[in-house]
């Protein structure tokens, strides 16, 4: 029997395209129609694997956060250490596809990999001691700061023009330079929040915030 000429359509082809799609393009640059040409298929033969075109996106993000490593939260290594690690694997995932992080900032949902990230996190700092309302929060925080690192560069949004700041802006004199140096100021901006988030949380370990209240998850 002779082989296709396309290969087979399969859940891995169709998130890998699309995630080559908004890599290239942004999130608006996939449909069910673009992804069929891209694949070579008919329209209708996607649907055999997903439903809707947010399913299809809701698949690439859990492919993007499958490759956080949560293998700190398993290994006894201290909460803090294990949430500088944790962090950083998570930023350098979204780093790497910045495009689909509006979409994956919605939350959770029903997508596995973050699912267990949640849950490794979650239980991680509940062993730690945490209460369920400051393991929810803590959570939380980390996620609001990792994806918000992840969405764009603070230095590439100076412009490489120092007449523009010298006249009404005195104090961002050096701005104009800022772009330059962009991987710097921005890993060495994400490496100072998290230092202090997590140094802060250390702060208030100690003074009773955590260990309480364990059967509320928000109290």
């Amino acid at each position: 029997m002779a082989r296709p000429r396309t290969p087979l359509l399969s859940r891995e082809r169709i998130v890998a395209a699309a995630l080559a799609l908004v890599d290239a393009e942004g999130l608006p640059a996939v449909s069910t129609r673009r992804l069929a040409a891209e694949l070579g298929v008919s329209g209708p033969s996607l649907y055999n694997h997903f439903r809707t075109k947010d399913e299809i996106l809701d698949a690439v993000a859990d492919a993007v956060c499958a490759d956080v490593d949560l293998s700190m939260f398993d290994d006894g290594t201290d909460w803090r250490a294990a949430l500088v690690a944790w962090a950083r694997s998570y930023r350098a995932a979204l780093a790497a596809h910045p495009n689909i992080v509006p979409h994956l900032a919605q939350g959770p949902g029903r997508r596995p990999s973050q699912l267990r990230m949640a849950d490794a996190v979650y239980g991680a700092m509940l062993d730690a001691g945490w209460s369920r309302a400051q393991a929810t929060r803590i959570g939380a925080m980390m996620r609001y700061f990792v994806a918000g690192s992840a969405l764009g560069s603070f230095a590439r949004g100076f412009v490489d023009d120092a007449a523009l700041y010298e006249r009404d802006y005195p104090h961002l004199d050096q701005a104009h330079l800022l772009a330059e140096h962009q991987q710097r100021v921005d890993e060495g901006a994400f490496e100072t929040g998290l230092r202090a988030l997590v140094d802060g949380l250390a702060l208030r370990f100690p003074a009773g915030d955590a260990g309480t209240a364990r059967d509320a998850p928000d109290a």
